[in-house]
Order: structure tokens, then C-alpha cells, then sequence
């Protein structure tokens, strides 16, 4: 009671407004009183005709102050709240309570693959849950992880900045890298929040919550477990190379993958997203070192197996010089079966665009070349091939983030008109989506 009372203190610019709409809905309230004839005094000496005239416009008049009056009134409370976007505020909530309708998406993998994916994907529907890898060991996240005992926050920080509601300034400091300073060169700004934060609420995933709020992200980013694993290869040659860098870089075939301790649990938030969701998705990343982890999580695996929802592998573009140097499609297919996700994956997305010639060039410099897909023999295998154009080749040769969640949607679109009524989004998503079902 006290605090709605503080509405009525000067200098809060909102009272006048208030009284303002007030009147309105007095003056609309009189009007109807006088053609209703119920005892106003002015109402005997006027014709009846008159009344009905002054009581509609009464009716009018106090509209026009009651719609003036409120309009006026959240412009005042939005000034001091939002100052710089009160304008897109009708946009934003709109937005947010049609995404909310959207298909629930799991996406699990890691590194820049993931996030590109996932950079799509918000823009038609916020039921988004990302389950990331977190066995990196390179860079600023490896530095933090050997210094502070915490999770590496790399991969999961470009995840948080994708499902960012608005990619701007924070995009910007959080993606800001220090390039001079004792102990400070090197690491990213955002891996060093995340650090703090953890620090401060004493648990990685706390902390990674928390900071979903501070960007207000479209969806969930979850690590694939808590637990601070390390990934280790067995190559064909025997040799056994430990440590996510060292993997991805290594120059020998891999012949398995492994985490340690191999007993790692997986978040329960993120089993239950994976029973509960329409479609999971596995990448785009690298092979080895970002999706097949998420895979060796014994529980996450098994809840991949239970659940109902169709399973579809993003291949990559291009060959990784290393880890999956002259792999075909088929062969990224069968290390994923390997690793214990055998009738798995029902569909695998991949790129029918043909590559620039100058690109070709440049990856082939590095000794990259792009995924030859086979689809008969990945047919064979009872996985579904769905081909489109997804590549942007601007700069690299890499998804593109909203012809790729394009591609997600309608095989999700496709699949369930196949067995119950398809979920149509509201209006703010049909302009986007209208080709999807063509």
C-alpha cells in the first residue's frame, strides 16, 4: 500500500497523466449516464435527441483523455527506464512472446560453429538450449582454466554473445581482447567476467545464468557437464595425444576420442531439454574436438538415444588440416557412430554451393578442401541428406547463420506435417518464414 502511495509524490512526471485519464473515464462515464437518461440534472431540459448527442460526445472526449492520459504516462515511466530504446520496446515485447512459440531446439557442439548456428536460429524462436563443450585448454580460456580451476569460458561466452536479444556494444566488450598489459594480454574481457562471476557465485553454470540475464540472450547456454575434463585422442599409429589443442592440430588419424575422468555427469537442465525438444542439433563445428565430447558424456548420449525428437548433424564446409584432413561426409558420419552414437542421426544438413575459386585456393594453401558428400552411401546408412545452399564467403568459407537456422526450421516444418498439424508461428515470424513450408 505504502509503495503504491510513492506514485503520488511530486516530480515523478506521472500524476498529471493519471488524473488526466481519470477525468477521462469520468467524462465517459457521464456521457453514458445521459443517454441512459438515469437522473442527470442537464438531461430533463434537453430533447432527447440532444442527450444522446452530448452524451457521445462525453463518450469521445473522454477516450481521447483516457488513451492520451495512459499513453502519456508509460512514454514518462519508459523515459527514466529504457531512455535509449523506449521506441523499441512494442517491437521487443512482440518479438518475445511470439518467439516464445517457436520450436524447442537443442544444439550441441562448441567453438565459433556453434554460435554462428545459433545466431540464426534466435531470430526464429527464443526455445533455443545450447549444450557446449567444455574441454578447451588454448588460449585465454586455457589460462584461466590453469590458473583458477574454472570451467573454460570461451566457447560458452560466444554461445551467450549469439543468443544475445540485441548485438551491439555489449557484443563489442564482451568479445574484447586485451592486446597489451602484464597478465592481461591475451585474454578475452568476456571469458574474464565470466571468471569473476564464477568467483562471485561460487558455480561455473551460476555464473553463466546470470550473465544470460545481463545480455537478456533468446534461449539457454549450458555447459555439457561441470566436471573439468580433459580431451585426449588415440591415433591410428597408436599414439596418444592429450589435451583439446594438441588434438585438433595433431597431424596423425585419429582413430578415437576420450574424456577424462570418463565419469563426467551432464547438467539434469540439459537432459530434460533434450527429452523435451523438437529437433537436436549437432554443430557445425570441429569434429573432434567440439561435438563428438558433448557425446562421450555417457548420460547426455543416452538421453540423445531416449528421446523422440530427430537428430541432425550440421557437416562441415571444409576439411580441418589434422583432424579431419581429406574426410568426406561419410567419414565424419562414421567417426560420430564410432564414438558410441551408431543409428543416431537421422538427418545430415550439408552444403551444395560451390566454392569460389579464390577460396579454393586459399583453403588448399592450408591443405583444406571442401566435404565431398556422398548421398547414396550416407542414404545406405539410414541417414536422410538434406542439401542447400548455407556457405557465406566473404572473408572465409563458413555457414551462413540465417540460411543454415533456415534449413533447421523447415526440416522441422517438414517432419512434423508429416505426422501431426505444423506449428505456425504469429505474425512477426511470417515474413521470415513463409518460404520454409514451400
Amino acid at each position: 500500500m505504502i509503495n503504491n502511495l510513492k506514485w503520488l509524490l511530486p516530480g515523478l512526471k506521472v500524476k498529471r497523466w493519471l488524473f488526466f485519464a481519470t477525468a477521462g473515464i469520468i467524462a465517459i462515464a457521464t456521457g453514458l449516464a445521459v443517454i441512459a437518461d438515469i437522473g442527470i440534472d442537464f438531461a430533463v431540459y434537453l430533447k432527447e435527441s440532444s442527450s444522446i448527442l452530448l452524451g457521445l460526445i462525453a463518450i469521445i472526449i473522454g477516450l481521447l483523455m483516457v488513451v492520451v492520459g495512459l499513453r502519456k504516462t508509460v512514454r514518462s515511466i519508459l523515459s527514466v527506464i529504457v531512455p535509449l530504446n523506449e521506441n523499441k520496446l512494442v517491437d521487443t515485447v512482440f518479438a518475445k512472446r511470439n518467439l516464445k512459440k517457436g520450436p524447442k531446439i537443442v544444439t550441441i557442439g562448441g567453438g565459433t560453429g556453434l554460435s554462428v548456428l545459433l545466431r540464426g536460429l534466435k531470430s526464429y524462436t527464443s526455445n533455443i538450449t545450447a549444450i557446449v563443450t567444455v574441454s578447451d585448454d588454448g588460449g585465454s580460456s586455457g589460462r584461466l582454466r590453469g590458473e583458477l580451476g574454472i570451467l573454460p569460458p570461451g566457447d560458452i561466452r560466444n554461445c551467450l554473445v549469439a543468443l544475445a536479444d540485441t548485438e551491439t556494444l555489449m557484443d563489442d566488450i564482451f568479445n574484447y581482447r586485451f592486446n597489451e598489459g602484464a597478465g592481461l594480454k591475451g585474454h578475452n574481457l568476456g571469458n574474464l567476467l565470466l571468471a569473476a562471476m564464477t568467483d562471485i557465485s561460487g558455480d561455473f553454470n551460476k555464473a553463466t545464468q546470470e550473465l544470460s540475464r545481463v545480455l537478456a540472450i533468446r534461449g539457454k547456454v549450458l555447459p555439457s557437464t561441470l566436471s573439468n575434463v580433459t580431451l585426449s585422442a588415440k591415433l591410428a599409429s597408436g599414439k596418444i595425444v592429450r589435451g583439446e589443442t594438441y588434438v585438433g592440430k595433431t597431424s596423425g588419424n585419429i582413430e578415437k576420442v576420450y574424456l577424462e575422468p570418463m565419469d563426467s555427469e551432464p547438467l539434469p537442465e540439459a537432459v530434460k531439454a533434450i527429452m523435451e525438444a523438437d529437433m537436436i542439433v549437432l554443430g557445425p563445428g570441429s569434429l573432434y574436438t567440439s561435438v563428438i565430447p558433448n557425446l562421450l558424456i555417457k548420460d547426455l548420449l543416452t538421453a540423445l538415444k531416449k528421446t523422440k525428437a530427430p537428430v541432425a548433424y550440421v557437416c562441415n564446409v571444409m576439411t580441418q588440416p589434422g583432424e579431419t584432413q581429406g574426410y568426406t561426409a561419410l567419414q565424419h558420419l562414421k567417426a560420430i557412430e564410432a564414438h558410441g552414437a551408431r543409428g543416431l542421426i537421422n538427418y545430415m544438413i550439408v552444403n551444395d554451393a560451390p566454392i569460389l575459386l579464390e577460396m579454393l585456393e586459399k583453403y588448399e594453401e592450408k591443405g583444406a578442401t571442401p566435404v565431398v558428400v556422398k548421398e547414396d552411401l550416407i542414404n545406405r546408412k539410414g541417414v536422410e541428406v538434406v542439401k542447400a545452399s548455407l556457405v557465406d564467403q566473404e572473408d572465409l568459407v563458413r555457414h551462413d547463420s540465417d540460411k543454415l537456422a533456415r534449413v533447421v526450421l523447415q526440416t522441422i516444418f517438414r517432419i512434423k506435417s508429416n505426422s501431426e498439424k505444423v506449428r505456425l508461428f504469429d505474425i512477426y515470424l511470417n515474413e521470415k518464414i513463409k518460404d520454409l513450408s514451400d
